[in-house]
């Protein structure tokens, strides 16, 4: 059993669209520690690791930790029709999961089944990065629609103090340089050079739940995954993005 409060309904839509927008089914895992939830896209090209504290919540009541199996596209449906202002509650309730959103105008409530997942929980890639990156959210979303202009693909280049990022398609090419300078990218921690090539339709996913203001933790080696994280107050948003490899 458990019972969950958000003064803000708003912060829970921001950071479910931050998942849905690459799984549309997973498993939250909730315990007295809070919410957490790891899930790879249906392709197999991502992953997405997800983890809210309890303090995030005004209210936190969890009798024994529990694994709930959501359809997330569905759970976003309800999460968009979210008003300024309104609180929102969650719990369970004869295998359903029961949201009640109230605000100074009244109160409505829905409820969802809960769906059995098969699939155990993927675990986190081991990877020894070369390159580790603080960037800013609005200029990596700007070069990342920038290189979607030129290609459905984008090359990451870095080495000490510099980031590269490239794409080149039939309709020309792109390749725009930016050195630490606090603006686009804040730090640059290089052990040696590193370069690899990612899909940018999962980039774009990836990228759009970043908030305003915030930074972005680039992990980078060459023709290994990239991990990209990021914050959304105190939830935590980790992916893995496996490189395109040409045939």
């Amino acid at each position: 059993m458990f019972e969950i409060k958000l003064d803000s309904a708003e912060y829970w839509r921001d950071c479910l669209e931050a998942i849905v927008s690459l799984v549309e089914e997973g498993s939250f895992n909730i315990s007295k520690e809070g919410i957490s939830l790891r899930a790879m896209d249906p392709s197999g090209i991502s992953m997405v690791s997800f983890n809210i504290p309890s303090k995030a919540f005004s209210k936190f009541t969890v009798s024994d930790p529990v694994s709930i199996g959501l359809n997330l596209s569905n759970l976003s449906k309800i999460m968009q029709r979210t008003r300024p202002n309104e609180a929102l509650v969650m719990k369970d309730s004869d295998n359903k999961l029961s949201l009640e959103f109230s605000s100074d105008s009244g109160k409505r409530k829905y409820k969802i089944p809960l769906i059995d997942i098969r699939k155990n929980a993927d675990k986190e890639p081991t990877i020894s990065f070369d390159v580790h990156a603080e960037v800013m959210s609005e200029p990596m979303k700007n070069i990342i629609k920038d290189a979607a202009q030129m290609s459905s693909y984008i090359s990451f280049k870095a080495a000490k103090n510099q980031f590269i990022a490239s794409a080149y398609g039939d309709s020309g090419e792109l390749e725009g340089s930016y050195e630490e300078d606090g603006k686009v990218i804040k730090k640059i921690d290089a052990a040696k050079n590193a370069q690899a090539v990612f899909n940018l339709e999962y980039l774009e996913n990836i990228v759009k739940g970043c908030p305003v203001g915030s930074e972005i933790d680039l992990s980078l080696k060459s023709d290994d995954p990239l991990k990209l994280s990021y914050k959304i107050h105190d939830a935590e948003i980790t992916y893995y993005l496996a490189p395109y490899m040409e045939s």
